[in-house]
């Protein structure tokens, strides 16, 4: 077996690459079949709307308005607001397009406001028993006359669309308006607890194309990329991220791996390229995240970004980032395009930022990389049945834009309790820690910049005018530490709430903890989870998921009540101390119900103040120049409140969930859960302009033209991290903000 690593792949993209070579990338554009005509994206747009999540299609998070700029954006003003009307939380990048702009809000509903007042237009009312909805954006397309608006999105695993003039279902879609995503896939529907992604995917033409989020646990949903037609709503391709047979990448898994095995999914954000018909996809891990012994291999195509062409699914180029991923280094941000200058010559390049630091820039045709790298050893696993892959792969340039690795020499200074410092000092000098392979252990095993660091879901913006890449980032060591999955031990009690116990003790306890606790923000407490949902909610979650948390789907209903009943009153089996299984001993490889499983929690670090034990900055904004390969500077986003009210500023916000934008105006704008919506110089990383919100904020904010007036809008609507009580009263708001209107008979600022 030999690890798939950047090969280009048909006879297609070897004539492209020798074209571009030879004639340039004018020719190519007449001779390759996928150059077909499409709307002019990066230099020279001239985009007013933003008309698709991250802005557009090319996923870049940059507007060319230059109305609002390095001159005068301190002059910025709040133009409208808009209460989303519920207590939940959200980070929707909201769109605009023809004077309309969509938001969610009113308890998951969507509403149209127009872009210039604010004021409510219609409203989709969504169906109440909505557990999971595309909830960081929507998707629009419009016919090529204009008179066909709709808007797309997901809910509870179906596919849908609504007129984008009237809020009104188009149940001429799919079957009576709805296409179920759970169909299709190879599996049984009922076994698959989680499809749907929260993110939405990329329309292209007539065809909407999504990826999916997979679940994290034994047992997830295969990963494929499908394709849909936004008319009808059939399934016009797909792209099989497991291998079938006869497939390339089938013998990087062990045999029939596609009939079990899931994951490898692109649940964060595509790229599309649409003069050339190419949509740019980024792949997560094989599931189960921290244990392969079932998917022994490189594991293909897991990990990858993929150049698919955008009207068939078939594959042009892939490159592998991590081979047989047991870390849950998922690549999540969107990938970016940009035209840079690199050894002498302009090329169109992609590059996409991962959760490991660093950053991949090829050649955006042939899949080259702009820069060499190299395969390099890497530790063995010591767990029974583990094979890790013995080598990684790490571009030696651009530099990387987060710390990997975490040493005693690393902890903070900010922890002043001695038995605190004296705590993590043991831990870290006793844990397995070689850098950003370590392979996870039956004893601690350190992971930096962790499976919730780095660059994630939103976090990277592009200024294809001038080759600047900008990123949100953060550094979240986690200790990792597998132990057997528990198939028995104990009796399973007496009470309903005893049973409940049993089943929290053998699926929930490695990331929640014995004491229901967790390790707040990053994994919620559950001791007072009745206050926050019903008990249908509850269940719902055990049995999809919710963000990082599997779900469950093996659970009999009988199991899932019982574990509802526990959460819901605890105290009472908790306060009488029952003696929980014990983990099973390490060794054999398999028992009377099957292969040994082994489990990990997500094992984020934290101190007792809910920060990382790690020196801040916890969080950072970096830019690039990828003309150059270099970074032109790094800064600390955000900061805690409550440290900065103790003059310790510049830490950095952890846990942050944030999107950049850039636009033409020299500006990079963040929105954060510290309060505060920033603008930033492009070229220097200076603040220049800051205005604090009643509610924290996440995601990325959106900028539009409407009625000749340049508009930032945010979504206020995040929970306190450090008030358990703001987390179930969100009062959440859409803030626009815009320069100063002219005074009557003078000139619009343009």
């Amino acid at each position: 077996m030999r690890p798939f690593r950047a090969r280009h792949h048909s006879w297609a993209c070897r004539f492209a690459g020798a074209v571009l070579a030879c004639f340039g990338a004018g020719l190519l554009a007449l001779l390759f079949p996928l150059a077909l005509s499409g709307r002019a994206q990066a230099a020279g747009r001239t985009d007013r709307a933003w008309a698709d999540y991250g802005g557009g299609p090319d996923s870049s998070q940059y507007s060319s308005l230059r109305q609002i700029n390095r001159s005068n954006v301190n002059q910025l003003e709040m133009a409208w607001t808009f209460p989303t009307g519920d207590d939940n939380r959200y980070f929707f990048n909201p769109i605009e397009v023809h004077g309309l702009t969509y938001v969610l809000a009113e308890d998951d509903s969507v509403v149209a406001l127009n872009a210039e007042t604010g004021k409510k237009v219609w409203v989709h009312p969504a169906d109440p028993h909505t557990e999971i909805m595309t909830d960081r954006g929507i998707n629009y397309w419009e016919s090529a006359d204009g008179r066909d608006r709709r808007l797309l999105f997901a809910a509870n695993h179906f596919l849908q669309e609504i007129d984008a003039r009237t809020g009104k279902q188009i149940l001429s879609f799919g079957t009576n308006g709805r296409v179920n995503l759970k169909e299709g896939l190879g599996r049984d529907p009922k076994t698959l607890s989680l499809v749907q992604s929260t993110t939405p995917g990329r329309v292209f033409e007539n065809l909407l194309i999504l990826g999916s989020a997979t679940n994290q646990g034994y047992g997830s949903a295969p990963g494929d990329i499908r394709a849909f037609d936004v008319r009808t709503g059939k399934l016009a391709w797909t792209f099989h991220t497991v291998p079938h047979p006869g497939e390339l990448g089938y013998d990087t898994w062990p045999k029939d791996a596609w009939k079990r095995v899931g994951g490898a999914n692109c649940w964060g954000e595509l790229s599309l390229d649409e003069e050339r018909g190419i949509v740019y996809v980024p792949t997560a891990s094989a599931k189960y995240n921290f244990y392969g012994a079932d998917r022994h291999g490189s594991d293909l195509f897991a990990d990858c970004l993929l150049a698919l062409n955008a009207r068939t699914g078939k594959l042009l180029w892939y490159f592998q980032m991590v081979h047989h991923d047991i870390w849950d280094y998922d690549n999540a941000a969107a990938p970016k395009l940009l035209t840079l200058w690199h050894d002498g010559h302009k090329v169109d390049a992609v590059a996409q930022a991962g959760k490991t630091g660093y950053v991949w820039v090829f050649d955006r045709v042939t899949g080259k990389p702009l820069w060499p790298i190299e395969e390099r050893p890497e530790p063995r696993s010591d767990v029974p049945g583990e094979e890790t892959w013995p080598t990684q792969p790490f571009p030696t340039n651009p530099p990387p834009f987060a710390r990997r690795s975490f040493t005693v020499a690393d902890l903070s200074p900010l922890i002043t309790d001695p038995q605190e410092l004296a705590r993590f000092r043991q831990q870290i000098e006793s844990s397995r820690n070689s850098g950003l392979f370590t392979p996870p252990a039956l004893a601690d095993a350190m992971e930096m910049p962790g499976n919730s660091g780095g660059a994630n879901w939103g976090s990277t913006a592009a200024d294809p005018e001038n080759g600047t890449l900008v990123i949100a980032s953060m550094d979240l060591p986690c200790m990792l530490k597998l132990e057997r999955e528990q198939t028995g031990g104990v009796a399973r009690g007496e009470t309903i709430e005893q049973q409940g116990h049993f089943i929290f003790e053998s699926n929930c306890r490695l990331c929640h903890g014995s004491d229901l606790k967790g390790l707040p923000p990053a994994v919620p407490s559950l001791l007072d989870i009745g206050s926050r949902l019903n008990r249908d909610q509850i269940e719902a979650r055990v049995r999809q998921g919710a963000g990082p948390m599997p779900g469950f789907p093996k659970l009999t209903d009988e199991d899932v009540r019982s574990l509802t009943a526990f959460l819901l009153n605890p105290s009472e089996v908790l306060n009488s101390a029952p003696q929980a299984a014990a983990p099973a001993a390490a060794g054999a490889e398999s028992t009377d119900s099957g292969p040994v499983r082994y489990l990990s929690g997500f094992g984020f670090m934290m101190t007792t103040a809910e920060v990382p034990p790690i020196k801040p900055p916890w969080s950072s904004l970096t830019a690039y120049d990828l003309n150059k390969g270099t970074i032109k500077w790094q800064i600390p986003l955000g900061e805690v409140p409550e440290l900065a009210a103790k003059g310790i500023p510049n830490t950095g916000f952890p846990f942050l969930k944030t999107g950049p934008v850039v636009t033409a105006g020299g500006l990079i704008f963040t929105a954060t859960r510290d309060h505060f919506v920033r603008a930033y110089d492009e070229e220097t990383g200076k603040v220049l302009w800051e205005k604090r919100l009643d509610t924290p904020m996440q995601g990325m904010p959106s900028v539009y033209e409407a009625g000749g007036r340049e508009y930032l809008l945010v979504c206020a609507a995040a929970p306190e991290v450090n008030d358990a009580a703001a987390q179930r009263h969100i009062h959440g708001e859409y803030v626009a903000f815009a320069l100063p209107r002219p005074a009557a008979g003078t000139q619009k600022p343009r």
